[in-house]
């Protein structure tokens, strides 16, 4: 039971790290404008994601517009678009493939290569968190490198986005819920009396007078 405890913990973490990903895939806030003259009154502030760009005025409005050629993009973000979204359909691979091999599910038939195939869906999950880390930390480092550099104008500085932030969690708990995940897996596959207790009772058989039979079988 408590191998079966492990993987719907890591499970519950991996969907939760999922759908910061695709949140953070999503959001335009990967650069936001920096304020550097605080005598300057500004009225309005600059966001950058992978799809679009908005401009939010001090009134509240905002107004975005979608990249609209993908070739114009620089290296980055063409690079940070397709690892992100590689990493959510890995995810969604992981997930049916940590379904199939879940001690809760009856997929496949209890035994090693159950907990292998679970085994599996947790390395896919935390191989998911890897992959997003590598566009989080390499937007990161050009918001940073671009920031400190005296050769960048100070109305073309950005720093590091809400979405980023995002992401980083997302990437953490994909990786400590594919952990989790194999170590329910490996658990089980060591101590199968860990494994989650199913139980089968065979049908009621009717007796010669017309009543069912009561006893129980386990």
């Amino acid at each position: 039971m408590g191998s079966a405890a492990l993987e719907i913990l890591g499970l519950v973490l991996c969907l939760v790290g999922w759908v910061g990903l695709i949140l953070a895939c999503g959001l335009p806030m990967w650069q936001v404008t920096a304020f550097l003259d605080h005598n300057i009154v500004t009225a309005q502030t600059t966001w950058k994601g992978l799809w679009m760009s908005c401009v939010v005025q001090s009134t509240g409005h905002m107004q975005c517009k979608v990249y609209e050629s993908v070739l114009a993009l620089s290296a980055e973000v063409q690079a940070a678009r397709a690892l992100t979204v590689g990493a959510v359909l890995l995810a969604l691979v992981a997930l049916f493939v940590t379904l199939t091999g879940a001690q809760c599910t009856t997929c496949v038939a209890p035994g090693p290569a159950k907990a292998r195939v679970a085994l599996t869906g947790g390395a896919l999950y935390a191989l998911c968190g890897l992959l997003a880390l590598v566009p989080l930390c390499w937007f990161a480092n050009i918001v940073v490198r671009e920031f400190y550099d005296p050769a960048v104008p100070v109305s073309q500085k950005y720093e590091l986005g809400a979405a980023l932030y995002i992401g980083w969690a997302a990437s953490a708990l994909l990786m400590c819920g594919g952990g989790l995940v194999c170590c329910g897996a490996w658990v089980c596959a060591g101590r199968p009396d860990l494994s989650f207790p199913v139980k089968y009772s065979a049908p009621r058989r009717p007796t010669t007078s017309g009543d069912y039979d009561k006893k129980n079988y386990v």
